[in-house]
């Protein structure tokens, strides 16, 4: 049965622009009860010989006269609207309409050369257009409507492209491990801000795909935008993997689904408005069937399986990103999953390969014997801080992938490891989170600074400081309300696809709390860091209004979603293109300076007061000994993990302090206390000979809230009171008293 060419040819003449080829792929009902029905529909218009290669599966229960009555829309404005009698035209099949099917065999129609040149160049060079045509069967007797069509066009020209997918994941990459290197190398402050950058930077990325989890019906364009992005949350197909998954989910007692095997006789349709009628009658037919059928009927439809009156697929939300992956639903979570699984695994094996490197190039000599000494000291705690910056970055995919599964039950195994993970997950950073609130409250208690802590024991910088770096000291509780955000979001996306608007209320209410969060709090380190943030929070809360509005809850007119959808894409376009350029060239101009710490101002919490970083280390050597005495290096560690091999193994990155500056043999016990209670409260100190920023021990009064105005150091004398006066022969080997050396007291006598 063949579509009259005077619809056909409207109908491309606004299509989606593409490599010159237009293309529908579905033929949509439209309406509750239609007497035509396309299983499989897909139509192919080339420009070049003004050809239409038709090929349909089809079914017509009409038997009368009857009047087409089509209308053409761009970007929901209605550009054509004409009635044609099928007798008129003389087509024959129609004239009048008989009851039948139609075979898979394709056929052609072709064009005159007017009718394809009166096609707007446009359609061939704009991606992702949104333009569709509808086409109701009318009797012509009572001016009934028997069916309702609707076809929807694309071309080869979109915003999803590899490699878009490809510069973003890239930047990211290039970003942490730029991080990595530069933190190995001492300069601490710089390799907090690249990393800082970079997480910021693919939590907008995983923003980005969450709009496109959601089941809103989304324009052309947003759909192809945030599917560039799907990769954030482990979403990225390789065919072996599939078939490993497919496997798996058989062998423990799941059913896969085989949507992409019957792509030869039947249609998908991506969500849309329109065909929501059509799905209801299919849910009110299968409630006519008996219980069993419709249990399987129920289950298959969770997993985009089950077909509408018209004998299509319908694809919405997950399952909607799974289809355009190329990736069977049922085979989703799997794939989200294995690739956060490997992302542990792979940073754990570089992590141990870069440890024996640096031992192997230390000990050929092709390396300084102190270069990158903090990390092949303590790499085993620095490990386990990047497992967890890992965990914390693929958290979100987790909760979202987790919380869908239980609503699929793809097999039972399925369900223990979305159970085990989101617990694992959850249940790691709760804890992470808990130690460093622990800490800090520790911390403000002895030292009226969470800073000292949390940056001067080497213990709790390498592990957990990847909660608390990003943030300035005093915001150290802020990864709470983060944890919070992303829990929230994913239980929304994975719960309630079946309910758009709920979603999208709730991303406004989400994303609007972040965005008041991080404009009134501020909590992240510098100005630059904040106004990176807030940014991103504007733009997600911005993508959280265009949701609501592609709800259609205001019932506006067509043509505002599809000029919203592209405000949505052009707006996200513009931020992903600022915010890739300014971390690529934060990240490149670190390597180009001798002191990449010297770009970055000094926190006012004091924290670079309480590092040790190996480039001021180097300038004043005579510190090290005051300083190591300061952080406690020769006794328990300062936090509260009761990880000893861990501690002792990080401490071992500090240079150890010289004989003549070990502690002085005390007599009592109560002399022993009082001797580290007021040595616990001597801040790390900063070199002398510096750039004007942070404190310094001879300029105690510097930088805001300094902990070294609250020193009460002992005088020699009153320390002698307690633990007994040095040795003569210690006394004779110094030549002054331990507290009165480095500078300011070397030209006394």
């Amino acid at each position: 049965m063949r579509l009259p060419t005077s619809i056909a040819l409207p109908f491309f003449g606004v299509l989606v622009a593409g490599q010159s080829v237009l293309r529908s792929t579905s033929l949509n009902s439209c309406q509750d009860v239609s007497g035509f029905e396309a299983s499989k529909f897909d139509v192919v218009f080339t420009p070049n010989n003004n050809t239409i290669a038709v090929r349909m599966v089809a079914s017509s229960s009409i038997e009368e006269s009857v009047v087409f009555d089509a209308s053409g829309y761009a970007y929901g404005y209605e550009f054509l609207h004409k009635v044609i009698n099928p007798c008129e035209v003389g087509l024959a099949g129609f004239c009048p309409m008989q009851p039948g099917d139609t075979s898979n065999r394709p056929f052609s129609i072709t064009l005159s050369p007017e009718a394809g040149a009166a096609i707007p160049q446009l359609a061939y060079q704009f991606p992702d257009l949104d333009a569709r045509i509808k086409v109701f069967i009318n009797s012509s007797t009572t001016g009934a409507s028997l069916a309702c069509l609707e076809a929807r066009i694309s071309n080869s020209k979109t915003v999803d492209l590899i490699g878009v997918k490809w510069a973003a994941a890239l930047v990211v990459g290039f970003a942490l491990l730029s991080s990595a290197v530069i933190s190995g190398l001492g300069h601490a402050n710089a390799a907090s801000h690249i990393a800082a950058n970079a997480v910021a930077l693919c939590s907008y990325f995983q923003a980005q795909a969450m709009i496109g989890l959601t089941g809103v019906t989304l324009p052309p364009a947003a759909q192809a935008w945030t599917q560039d992005f799907q990769w954030s949350i482990g979403i990225i197909r390789i065919d072996w993997m599939q078939r490993i998954f497919t496997w798996y989910q058989r062998a423990t007692g799941g059913t896969p689904s085989q949507l992409f095997f019957s792509l030869g006789t039947v249609s998908v349709q991506v969500s849309k408005r329109s065909l929501q009628p059509a799905y209801g009658l299919a849910k009110r037919a299968a409630a006519m069937m008996p219980a069993s059928f419709l249990e399987h009927a129920t289950k298959l439809q969770r997993r985009g399986n089950v077909k509408n009156s018209s004998g299509s697929y319908v694809v919405t939300g997950i399952q909607r990103v799974a289809y355009r992956a190329e990736i069977e639903s049922t085979n989703l979570f799997l794939t989200g999953f294995t690739f956060f699984c490997i992302a542990l695994l792979f940073t754990a094996i570089v992590v141990s390969l870069c440890k024996a490197f640096c031992e192997l190039a230390a000990k050929m000599k092709w390396i300084k014997g102190d270069t990158f000494v903090d990390f092949r000291n303590g790499w085993r705690v620095i490990m386990k801080g990047i497992l967890y910056r890992i965990t914390l970055m693929g958290y979100p995919a987790v909760t979202l992938l987790a919380f869908w599964e239980f609503t699929q039950n793809d097999s039972p195994a399925e369900m223990v490891l979305a159970v085990f993970f989101l617990i694992y997950t959850t249940g790691a950073l709760g804890w992470a989170s808990w130690k460093v609130i622990q800490i800090s409250r520790r911390s403000v208690s002895l030292h009226q600074t969470p800073a000292y802590i949390l940056f001067s024991d080497p213990h709790t910088l390498n592990k957990w400081g990847f909660l608390y770096i990003p943030f300035r000291a005093s915001a150290y509780y802020y990864v709470v309300p983060l944890l919070a955000y992303h829990l929230v979001k994913g239980m929304f996306i994975g719960l309630a696809q079946n309910s758009g608007i709920a979603q999208a209320i709730a991303f406004i209410l989400i994303e609007a709390g972040a965005l008041i969060a991080a404009s009134v709090l501020r909590p992240w380190m510098d100005k630059k860091l904040n106004s990176f943030n807030i940014s991103i929070a504007v733009v997600n809360f911005l993508n959280a209004i265009c949701l609501l509005i592609f709800t259609n809850v205001f019932g506006q007119p067509a043509l505002v979603n599809g000029v919203v959808g592209v405000v949505l894409w052009l707006l996200n376009a513009i931020t992903t293109l600022v915010l890739l350029i300014f971390c690529i060239c934060s990240t490149a101009f670190v390597f180009f300076r001798e002191n990449p710490d010297g770009r970055y101002r000094f926190m006012s919490d004091e924290r670079a007061s309480f590092m040790k970083s190996t480039h001021s280390l180097s300038a004043a050597n005579q510190l090290d000994a005051l300083a190591s005495t300061a952080r406690g290096e020769k006794t328990h560690g300062i936090g509260l993990d009761d990880d000893e091999g861990d501690r002792s193994a990080s401490s071992q990155s500090l240079q150890r302090r010289p004989e003549s500056m070990a502690r002085p043999s005390t007599g009592t016990s109560a002399g022993h206390n009082s001797w580290r209670d007021s040595r616990s409260r001597i801040a790390p100190t900063l070199p002398f000979a510096g750039n004007g920023h942070g404190a310094s021990p001879l300029n105690p009064g510097s930088g805001r809230n300094s902990p070294i105005k609250q020193l009460n150091v002992q005088s020699p004398t009153a320390a002698s009171t307690h633990s007994g006066p040095p040795s003569p022969a210690y006394r004779s080997q110094n030549n002054s008293s331990p507290w009165q050396r480095g500078a300011g007291y070397d030209h006394a006598s």
